[in-house]
Protein backbone atom coordinates (compact mmCIF):
# COMPACT_ATOMS: atom_id res chain seq x y z
CA UNK A 1 0.00 0.00 0.00
CA UNK A 2 1.35 3.47 -0.52
CA UNK A 3 -0.96 5.01 2.16
CA UNK A 4 -0.77 4.16 5.75
CA UNK A 5 -3.51 1.05 7.01
CA UNK A 6 -5.66 3.33 9.17
CA UNK A 7 -5.79 1.64 13.03
CA UNK A 8 -2.74 -0.39 12.88
CA UNK A 9 0.69 1.95 14.90
CA UNK A 10 3.63 0.37 14.13
CA UNK A 11 6.76 2.18 15.97
CA UNK A 12 9.31 -0.12 13.97
CA UNK A 13 11.23 2.38 11.63
CA UNK A 14 13.43 -0.92 10.87
CA UNK A 15 10.67 -2.07 8.99
CA UNK A 16 9.47 -2.10 5.13
CA UNK A 17 6.04 -1.21 6.16
CA UNK A 18 6.71 1.76 8.68
CA UNK A 19 5.45 5.27 7.43
CA UNK A 20 6.39 8.45 9.42
CA UNK A 21 4.26 9.12 12.04
CA UNK A 22 4.34 5.43 13.36
CA UNK A 23 2.00 4.43 10.50
CA UNK A 24 2.20 1.27 8.71
CA UNK A 25 1.62 0.61 5.23
CA UNK A 26 0.99 -3.17 5.01
CA UNK A 27 -1.96 -3.93 3.42
CA UNK A 28 -2.55 -6.69 6.61
CA UNK A 29 -0.48 -7.82 9.18
CA UNK A 30 -0.39 -10.90 11.29
CA UNK A 31 0.64 -10.98 14.92
CA UNK A 32 1.84 -14.66 15.80
CA UNK A 33 1.57 -17.35 17.92
CA UNK A 34 -1.97 -18.45 18.44
CA UNK A 35 -1.64 -19.69 22.14
CA UNK A 36 0.17 -16.38 22.87
CA UNK A 37 -1.18 -15.65 26.64
CA UNK A 38 0.08 -12.21 26.88
CA UNK A 39 0.92 -9.53 24.98
CA UNK A 40 4.96 -10.01 25.67
CA UNK A 41 4.37 -13.51 24.09
CA UNK A 42 3.57 -11.86 20.43
CA UNK A 43 5.43 -10.62 17.42
CA UNK A 44 4.41 -9.16 13.99
CA UNK A 45 4.97 -11.87 11.85
CA UNK A 46 4.68 -9.17 9.03
CA UNK A 47 7.61 -7.37 9.85
CA UNK A 48 10.50 -7.48 6.55
CA UNK A 49 13.30 -5.47 7.50
CA UNK A 50 13.59 -2.23 4.77
CA UNK A 51 17.23 -3.74 3.06
CA UNK A 52 14.84 -7.39 2.36
CA UNK A 53 12.31 -6.12 0.47
CA UNK A 54 12.48 -6.34 -3.33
Amino acid sequence: MDKPNEGVKCVVNSCYYYMAGDRCSAERIEVQPRNASSSEETDCATFIPQQQKQ
